[in-house]
């Protein structure tokens, strides 16, 4: 059964006393003043736990919980409807990007800090319990923050560049407002909080807290994105013979909150984002959630293209195949398991209802990935029901990342096909190899494995990366056409967002993005 991180209502409030304390509440909400030194916390591990499951609730907060996947309404991946949480997707994409759009720019800049902020708290204080938690279970919980810590920073620094480094909390508002530091100093506090989570943390399977594994997949992922190839390599091949983690046996399910509790899907995956039995993805300022979101509302659309960039069962694509390619027969069959094609009915398999959509899709194509079909009709009613878990790392992306950084260091050979190879013959999968008398040059193969991070982890919220850390992203989104022919805009500044100005305004010690 899936090992959700519990928290109580009593432990909620006594968190929120400790890290939302004092005056100037949006500052510091990321950047609290008290000492949280407190005298009667931090002294027992049940105190140590219940700030330990604070820190893993703000993993909760916007793009670091569920709503992460609408990072793909910034690509060419999809359409993203208006959202009432996440404001300003779609203006992004059209070049609306200032220091004063706030929205989601805003939630990709607090929520991190947000979680830091509880990280530093935490690092600062737990030693408090020394005297009745054994020191080797004081490194695993300091290495398990400082997992979340790095994945906090990892995200900063790459949508915004330079920010402010903190690595404890401050005691005074003037001790916070300090300087942006630069890239590599916080890729170096990245890399050696995950090197730190790597040495404590227990080498077994995930089950709702950070492993050795999570940690070892995320340096993969910041050492690639460094393009630190055969560092990449190296680590992610440490993952792969290390035996710990597998390919589930059905693509669909990963996404779903019963294959989530299936030990024979979630033996894929290495992190993620938890959401309990009675605590829903949203509950505030209503009820909602994946299902509701992506089936009734529809607030994520694919785009014709990205439905197009879909091989066909035969491994050739759609203008080179001699299959039948009508309404998108014979594709991949994760083409099916990602999104409903135009004129695709959605029911329920038991009892044949049909869903109702609220918001009628403008590309044609409406996401399934992530919708139970078995609580249809969707609605608010159900919407209180999503408790799937957002992944952030799982075992295809490990091979994957490791394919990618091996042809980069190297080019093709044995172990990057062979990684490949093995996410396309995943049961429910099952499409062919690479041909590598096609595929024979590092170019040629770069290009292919790029496509399949494109399909295999599809609206998962890594596409928008992927396209910038391959500085690709202008030549793939600017001039792009959206709905109603409005094209997009991406322009050489939006490789990192701006700083907005609420917090230019809290720090003057701030400097604003180049070009904005």
């Amino acid at each position: 059964m899936k090992n959700k991180y519990k928290i109580s209502q009593f432990s909620i409030t006594l968190l929120l006393v400790f890290f939302l304390s004092s005056c100037e509440k949006d500052f510091l909400d990321k950047n609290p003043l008290d000492s949280v030194a407190s005298q009667g916390f931090w002294k027992t591990k049940a105190d140590v736990e219940t700030g330990l499951a604070g820190v893993y609730s703000r993993l909760q907060d916007n793009f670091l919980g569920y709503e992460r996947i609408y990072f793909e309404g910034l690509t060419d991946n999809a359409y993203s409807v208006i959202n009432f949480n996440q404001r300003n997707i779609f203006e992004m994409t059209l070049g609306n990007v200032s220091p004063t759009t706030g929205g989601a720019i805003s939630n990709m800049y607090s929520s991190p800090y947000k979680a830091i902020t509880s990280c530093n708290v935490f690092l600062e204080n737990v030693d408090k319990a020394k005297d009745n938690v054994s020191a080797t279970q004081l490194d695993i919980y300091k290495a398990e923050v400082r997992f979340i810590r790095a994945l906090s920073y990892f995200d900063l620094v790459r949508l915004f560049g330079e920010v402010p480094l903190y690595k404890k909390y401050f005691t005074t508002i003037d001790e916070g407002r300090i300087a942006k530091s630069s890239k590599e100093e916080i890729y170096a506090l990245i890399e050696e909080d995950l090197n730190f989570a790597i040495s404590k943390l227990p080498d077994t399977k995930y089950a709702g807290h950070a492993v050795k594994g999570s940690a070892q997949a995320l340096l993969g992922r910041v050492l690639l994105t460094q393009e630190k190839w055969n560092e990449a390599a190296t680590v992610l091949k440490q993952v792969i013979d290390g035996g710990k983690f597998k390919l589930a046996n059905s693509y669909h399910e990963i996404f779903l909150e019963n294959g989530q509790a299936n030990p024979s899907v979630n033996c894929e995956i290495m992190f993620s984002t938890n959401y309990a039995l009675g605590n829903p993805q949203r509950s505030s300022p209503q009820p909602a959630g994946y299902e509701i979101e992506m089936a009734n509302w529809a607030l994520l659309q694919p785009f014709k293209s990205f439905a197009d960039s879909y091989q066909m069962a035969d491994g050739k694509m759609a203008n080179s195949t001699a299959l039948d390619t009508a309404n998108y027969a014979n594709r991949d069959p994760r083409l099916y398991m990602t999104m409903k094609l135009p004129g695709e009915t959605w029911k329920n398999p038991n009892t044949q209802v049909e869903q109702v959509i609220d918001n009628p899709s403008l590309t044609g194509f409406i996401m399934e990935k992530y919708v139970d079909l078995n609580k249809v009709p969707i609605s608010g009613a159900t919407a209180p029901t999503s408790h799937q878990d957002y992944i952030h790392l799982r075992y295809a992306d490990v091979l994957l990342m490791y394919a990618e950084a091996k042809n980069e260091a190297s080019g093709p050979d044995a172990t990057v096909y062979a990684a490949i190879d093995e996410v396309r013959a995943r049961p429910t999968v099952n499409m062919p190899p690479v041909v590598k008398a096609d595929y024979s040059t590092k170019e040629s193969l770069r290009e292919y494995i790029r496509n399949e991070r494109r399909i295999e982890l599809a609206m998962e919220g890594l596409r928008y990366f992927d396209l910038k850390r391959w500085r690709i992203a202008e030549e793939k989104l600017h001039g792009k056409p959206t709905v109603g022919s409005q094209p997009m805009q991406f322009l050489p500044k939006n490789y990192y967002l701006p700083l907005q100005q609420s917090e230019l305004d809290r720090n003057p010690n701030l400097v604003q993005n180049p070009n904005y």
